[in-house]
């Protein structure tokens, strides 16, 4: 397998993933302001709508979405235990995790990460974000990982965006839990391995 990234994006939560499963692949790193491949090739003939993460599998097919990508991987080794069984209601809950993630927190960031935008817009927004932070740290206020008592990729995908907090400019100590579990999952090996391959700092 092949995983297209870009250092720090929401292709980190695959990276991980991968190196939760000790699945083989190798990683090309994408850059996003030329769409182009590390070797120099057009992103957009792998993925036409030109954003990471992108996963080519085996057999050359190609998954293009995070949250599929994310339970493609998890099914692969399902003794890593990095998402429930399918079918299951434990499973329903990961997806309704990643839906969430997804929606109301990953895309609420876009805004904040690129630069110029009206400071009032952006301070806007970071209310409604600090809304839904609010939700989750009291859903992690009693547990240590998204769903079950164990890591999955909804906590791969959660730690990605937490990781965006600073350059968002919001502050986690408004969230002691959320920066607690930030700091807990980064010392897992598969993601410091992760960070270190795309070169983020420790």
């Amino acid at each position: 397998m092949k995983l297209y990234y870009s250092p720090g994006a929401c292709s980190l939560a695959s990276h991980i993933a991968l190196l939760e499963a000790g699945l083989p692949f190798t990683a090309d790193k994408v850059d996003m302001r030329t769409r182009h491949t590390s070797d120099g090739r057009d992103f957009t003939t792998v993925n036409p709508n030109g954003y990471v993460p992108s996963l080519e599998l085996d057999n050359g097919e190609v998954l293009n979405e995070g949250q599929a990508i994310l339970q493609y991987i998890a099914d692969q080794k399902p003794d890593a235990r990095l998402a429930p069984l399918a079918g299951t209601l434990p499973r329903y809950r990961l997806i309704e995790w990643l839906s969430f993630i997804s929606s109301e927190l990953h895309k609420g960031f876009g805004p904040l990460l690129r630069p110029g935008g009206p400071e009032d817009t952006k301070a806007a927004i970071r209310d409604k974000l600090g809304l839904r932070l609010g939700y989750v740290a009291q859903h992690l206020a009693s547990r240590q990982y998204l769903v079950g008592d164990h890591f999955t990729v909804a906590d791969a995908y959660l730690y990605t965006i937490l990781t965006w907090t600073r350059i968002a400019g919001i502050d986690l100590s408004a969230w002691p839990v959320l920066a607690a579990y930030r700091e807990r999952i980064q010392q897992r090996p598969a993601v410091q391995a992760a960070r270190a391959a795309e070169g983020l700092k420790p």
